[in-house]
């Protein structure tokens, strides 16, 4: 019902554009079929599975099975036409994560980890009885730390690119992030809120403000273009 909302290529014919789904999907119904009607829908340059276990773990209605789940994924790797990328969601992944994310053919890894948004946070505040509130919570400081997990995941993958995400404030953390062994970083909550509070300029705004705080920053430590 809502697939043309993902259908954004034309209005941005050269960006790089991901799909995404939950890798916890492969054990409820989906399939390397489903995967690729995802890339197609929205002419994604690489498919993410994201791996959300504490969500789902703390949700009353969540997909709670991950058994053999690295096995359908490294399917889903081989299948597509497509990189498959793995992304975590606010915890980061572990070195042993890591490595085995790469055995499976994981293209590159997106660490993802605590320092930002909290979705066990999330679901406490959605949960629909106290104990489920209180469970969620106790996960408030749950995970490994964005740049403990992305110094891991260049550790363990160092022929993988690798993303940091999760918890950076400004262009001075890109920078941090770069120097520990970042290909890409990644911001969602300040570009959401910047949507929500002045549309279009204020998405701008930000990632101009973003960029100039980068460029401060590696002429300031005397890094190379």
């Amino acid at each position: 019902r809502l697939a043309d909302t993902y259908q954004v290529r034309h209005v941005a014919p050269d960006i790089l554009l991901f799909a995404n789904l939950g890798a916890v999907q492969l054990n409820y119904g989906y399939g390397i079929e489903a995967c690729r009607q995802a890339v197609d829908m929205c002419e994604a340059d690489a498919l993410i599975l994201h791996f959300n276990a504490l969500q789902e773990a703390v949700q009353p209605e969540g997909d709670g099975d991950f058994s053999n789940l690295l096995q359908k994924v490294e399917t889903v790797c081989h299948a597509l036409s497509v990189p498959v990328i793995a992304k975590e969601v606010g915890w980061g992944f572990s070195a042993e994560d890591a490595r085995r994310l790469a055995d499976a053919g994981i293209a590159a890894i997106d660490v993802a980890g605590a320092g930002g948004t909290s979705w066990s946070q999330v679901e406490m505040h959605r949960a629909p009885t106290a104990r489920h509130a209180r469970v969620a919570g106790a996960f408030i400081d749950w995970g490994i730390p964005t740049a403990v997990s992305l110094q891991y995941a260049h550790q363990a993958a160092p022929h993988l690119p690798i993303f940091a995400s999760g918890g950076m404030q400004n262009g001075i953390d890109v920078a941090k992030c770069i120097a520990l062994g970042a290909n890409l970083v990644g911001f969602a909550g300040h570009f959401l809120r910047a949507a929500d509070q002045n549309g279009v300029a204020g998405v701008v705004e930000l990632a101009e403000t973003l960029t100039d705080e980068l460029r401060i920053a590696m002429f300031c430590s005397g890094a190379k273009d």
